[in-house]
């Protein structure tokens, strides 16, 4: 299950990534904006899985 939460994670970032940079392509700042937002929901669920990690240890 963990490791189903840190690919969702990784695919967050990444579809943010890309949606950031193509919205600075564009000159869209909205989906910039979105994009941004979904890397930081990526990095929560990394961060979120990372800490699980340290206590089953």
């Amino acid at each position: 299950m963990a490791g189903d939460q840190k690919a969702k994670g990784k695919t967050e970032q990444a579809k943010g990534k890309v949606k950031e940079t193509l919205g600075r392509a564009v000159g869209n700042e909205r989906m910039e904006a979105e994009g941004r937002a979904e890397q930081s929901k990526g990095d929560a669920r990394q961060a979120k899985e990372k800490a699980k990690d340290v206590f089953k240890h």
